[in-house]
């Protein structure tokens, strides 16, 4: 996903979480007393693919920020939308990658434009794991790791904190 977004060089956190650890999450930075599917907290206060910060510009190994994502509810959502759990949780982590780029679903058009991006990385992301053989593809970080093997503790894993304090869903 982050190939196709010409972010390759960059980084993300990524938690799998339960709906009671993203409720509090939630509740915490967005005001909103529920569980909810993902969330995502970017690390730059402005968003990539502006005048100033184009995705050429990330350094390696820059934190674009964190994506959590509640395994129940993908679970529950998959279930409803007849689909496999790992589709889902494919399409969250777009999802909320996409939150951490910059992109909104605040109005119809914005709602259109992140929907078939979300849709672009999917399909970017599933082909990569048939080409690999159907393992699972990996950009050669372990959750919790740097590229270069030094653990550090991302913001979700320190309870989420963004420099701006706002996260998206």
């Amino acid at each position: 996903m982050l190939r196709c977004l010409d972010l390759s060089r960059a980084e993300l956190s990524i938690a799998i979480t339960d709906d009671r650890e993203i409720r509090e999450l939630n509740k915490v930075f967005r005001h909103r007393d529920r569980a909810t599917d993902v969330l995502a907290f970017a690390m730059r206060e402005e968003p990539l693919g502006t005048a100033r910060t184009a995705p050429a510009e990330v350094l390696a190994g820059e934190m674009l920020g964190d994506v959590v994502v509640s395994v129940e509810t993908a679970r529950r959502q998959a279930t409803q939308r007849r689909r496999p759990l790992d589709a889902e949780m494919r399409l969250l982590l777009a999802h909320g990658l996409l939150h951490l780029v910059g992109y909104d679903h605040q109005s119809d058009a914005e709602e259109a434009t992140m929907t078939a991006e979300t849709e672009r990385l999917c399909r970017a992301a599933h082909v990569e794991l048939a080409d690999r053989g159907g393992k699972r593809a990996s950009s050669g970080s372990k959750a919790g790791t740097s590229k270069s093997g030094t653990r550090r503790r991302s913001k979700a894993g320190a309870r989420v904190q963004s420099r701006s304090g706002r996260a998206k869903n």
